[in-house]
């Protein structure tokens, strides 16, 4: 089929996403319509849970393998939209709908895209995509639990909105839970030991304080206190405080080394990360994948947000049709061209390193 064509059924595919509800642990339906794709190209595919994957017909084992990975979960639409977010809607040469930029444009690019290399013989990597469920809450069900489940995989494409240019690095998070305590008493009587007031001194500690080690692609770690809870009624001196500390980590530290830095040297009684799962990622600069991706003209950065990049052990690169700016914003949108041009630059930057 002619890539013209097949982009036109991508974006087919894409309005019909649209227009099922598919919240994180609720993607049912588009994983139905994506199984839909599959059988209508006579590609073999396994659904497990809501995720639906397949590999390249010629699969070959003594060959390594390239992951083609975006989502199909989306966020709850908030209060601003102006457009009904399951309505498919064309404006303007815009795809309005939620998940349409994230990552729905990036997933059907990737599905036409190997659905273009599904029968090719003689490629010098395997492909296998995964369409996940998931990514937006981090889920137990989504790209991580695939990992066991699919080939063992050498190195990563991982679609979410970059403009179609060239995230080589993504920083990585992990959220701690932290205790700062003090002596509770009755308001009316002296306390020299009040954990709100002890809070004061943790909190200039934190807004100070700074990781040593900064990297080119994604710059410093950045470490901020976003929640902050105690007291129970007005004359009551509470024993504790409780923060929750945000760490967005680069690619010079693990998770693990941040947790043990924080946990030796912040001033908190107890500072406790949630997980350590949710690793930074990059691939390196020599890849060819990136040195195909810069030939075509691609520009290369480090991205600050989270994605399924975070639970791989493998080099991997974000790449993909429309702008994170527009993620998780009211009357979301992808132009139709952003989809016509990433499914060309998919397939040109795979012509280039796996034929």
């Amino acid at each position: 089929m002619a890539l013209q064509e097949l982009t036109q059924k991508a974006i087919a595919l894409l309005k019909k996403l649209i227009e099922k509800q598919s919240f994180s642990s609720e993607e049912d339906a588009t994983a139905a319509h994506i199984e839909e794709w599959f059988k209508q190209f006579n590609i073999d595919y396994t659904r497990t849970k809501n995720n639906v994957w397949a590999v390249n017909k010629h699969f070959d084992e003594s060959k390594p393998t390239l992951l083609l990975n975006s989502h199909h979960d989306t966020v709850k639409p908030n209060s601003a939209y102006t457009k009904d977010p399951f309505k498919a809607i064309v404006e303007d040469g815009k795809l309005y709908g939620l998940g349409s930029n994230d990552a729905g444009g990036c997933l059907v690019s990737l599905i036409a895209t190997f659905t273009h290399f599904y029968n090719q013989k003689d490629l010098k990597y395997n492909l296998v995509l995964v369409a996940s469920a998931e990514e937006e809450s981090s889920g137990p069900n989504g790209l991580n639990s695939m990992l066991p489940i699919i080939p063992k995989v050498d190195v990563a494409i991982v679609g979410e909105p970059t403009l179609m240019n060239l995230a080589v690095a993504e920083k990585g998070l992990v959220v701690f839970d932290a205790v700062v305590e003090g002596t509770p008493s009755h308001a009316a009587h002296p306390n020299d030991n009040n954990a709100i007031y002890n809070t004061i001194e943790v909190l200039q500690w934190f807004k100070d304080f700074k990781f040593e080690k900064s990297t080119e692609a994604l710059g410093e770690v950045k470490l901020t206190v976003t929640q902050i809870n105690a007291g129970s009624q007005h004359n009551v001196v509470p024993g504790h405080v409780d923060l929750v500390v945000d760490v967005r980590v680069n690619d010079a530290y693990s998770n693990a080394e941040i947790a043990e830095i924080l946990q030796t040297k912040s001033p908190c009684t107890k500072i406790t990360p949630r997980s350590l799962r949710l690793n930074s990622s990059s691939i390196p600069m020599e890849h060819e994948l990136v040195k195909a991706g810069i030939a075509m003209g691609r520009t290369t950065y480090g991205s600050p947000t989270l994605s399924d990049q975070a639970v791989l052990k493998c080099p991997s690169l974000k790449l993909g049709p429309g702008d994170s700016t527009r993620s998780h914003s009211a009357d979301e949108f992808i132009y139709i061209n952003e989809i016509e041009e990433g499914i060309q630059i998919y397939v040109e930057l795979l012509n280039r390193v796996i034929v």
